[in-house]
């Protein structure tokens, strides 16, 4: 980026406070998508504006969720910034493990964040992580293929139609599947799509009593339907692949449908990463005319874990990373349909980036998840892929090990089933919810 833009860019609430604490060197954990990934290449204008360095941890989603738990469960220390997401936050925030962002500066303007993104990032009305940003999930397809099976994608489609579609846009011996879906163990990984999806089948982790709900039909028939989707026309081993993997076959050209982060619009649609970047569409997730949609409602954030010396310096490296001059930033350097998307609603108002072919589809899927009404039966949990309840991780982490292994063919679903819900039933006896 040239000089001149830096300087416009520059002239920010952050610049008039550049080096009003003395510089520090921030470690920050984060997650190895590519947009954090984009982030730890643009640092230097941080490091220009304020005098402090970064040292980043990058790790893959499930062990970075294993790494800052910990850290912050046992007060460890080793982070000054953690990425974390809507579950974690208002939990650690009431727990007092985190530190208020309820003091950034006017400049960065708090009110613009999505209020959906805010909301599930607060605790008793307090901001506790700033998001980095916000998704929810979608349909990613081929329009070449789909034209080719002579069909036609509708706006808001059933899980019937995905799986003709699926079937019909396979091509075994052109290496090419009708539709990657995530199977990896995992509560965030498929954990949380096998969740989402259960939703729209009318299934629910637990009833109003706290009773787990895996030995009821709708559960059975969400299992049923994805193996043998997946197992028709899906990629060998799919059991094992997460977001990361399944981006990667489809910008390969190795996947009809992606069912997926609306984040990886941009990953699918970039000529320089993907070799289908000129026929790609968008739809909502599917439904089964119950009312739900499989679609999840989730942010990476940034939160300062309680206790850092370095707090001041922190919370200037948030302002930076998730402001509106961040995203000016990313547009100057690759584009507006590279920035961040889903976290400010200036965003989605700005003229540069209504023009990005995703833009719409990835608001609308936002709007339409709702973490307080998240399925067809009422539950006594808040969220959309997750049950916001703190033994919930690891209950799902367990739960989804069983799932993967019966996409494996490793058991049966009725055994995989069986297993979750006794899993399920053991620990919320012993947390007391019983």
């Amino acid at each position: 980026m040239n000089t001149t833009i830096r300087a416009l860019l520059g002239a920010t609430a952050l610049t008039a406070t550049a080096f009003a604490v003395s510089a520090e060197n921030l470690t920050i954990a984060t997650v190895n998508n590519g947009d954090m990934i984009r982030m730890q290449g643009l640092t230097d204008d941080f490091t220009e504006k304020t005098g402090h360095t970064v040292e980043w941890v990058t790790l893959e989603e499930n062990v970075l969720r294993q790494r800052v738990t910990t850290d912050i469960s046992t007060k460890g220390g080793a982070f000054d910034i953690m990425t974390i997401g809507m579950y974690e936050t208002p939990i650690w925030g009431a727990n007092g493990w985190l530190v208020p962002l309820d003091d950034l500066s006017e400049g960065y303007d708090v009110a613009d964040i999505l209020p959906a993104m805010a909301g599930g990032l607060s605790h008793d009305g307090t901001l506790y992580a700033a998001p980095f940003y916000g998704e929810s999930s979608m349909i990613m397809y081929r329009t070449d293929l789909m034209e080719k099976a002579g069909l036609e994608m509708p706006e808001s489609p059933t899980w019937d139609f995905i799986r003709e579609a699926a079937a019909a846009m396979t091509d075994r011996d052109a290496d090419i599947n009708g539709i990657c879906l995530r199977g990896k163990a995992g509560w965030g990984e498929g954990g949380a799509f096998i969740t989402a999806m259960s939703n729209s089948f009318g299934a629910r982790w637990f009833d109003m009593d706290w009773n787990p709900q895996f030995d009821t039909d709708a559960w059975k028939e969400t299992l049923t339907f994805f193996k043998g989707m997946m197992d028709e026309s899906g990629p060998a081993g799919y059991a094992t692949n997460g977001f990361n993997e399944n981006l990667s076959l489809f910008q390969q050209g190795k996947c009809g449908m992606w069912i997926d982060a609306t984040v990886a619009a941009s990953f699918v649609t970039n000529p320089n990463e993907s070799t289908v970047a000129d026929s790609v569409g968008f739809a909502l997730a599917p439904n089964t005319g119950k009312g739900k949609n499989a679609n999840w409602l989730w942010a990476w954030a940034l939160a300062i874990p309680a206790g850092t010396q370095k707090e001041a310096a922190a919370k200037e490296f948030i302002e930076w990373a998730t402001s509106k001059d961040y995203i000016e930033l990313v547009a100057a350097e690759e584009g507006w349909a590279n920035v961040p998307p889903g976290a400010r609603t200036s965003l989605y108002e700005n003229p540069n980036y209504m023009e990005v072919p995703f833009a719409q589809m990835t608001l609308d899927s936002i709007l339409s998840a709702d973490p307080n009404n998240p399925t067809v039966d009422p539950v006594p949990y808040v969220g959309v892929q997750f049950a916001a309840i703190p033994e919930f991780a690891g209950i799902a982490t367990e739960v989804s090990q069983e799932f993967s292994a019966a996409y494996a063919g490793q058991q049966t679903v009725e055994e995989a089933l069986e297993k979750a819900q006794a899993i399920t039933n053991d620990a919320m006896e012993a947390a007391g919810y019983k």
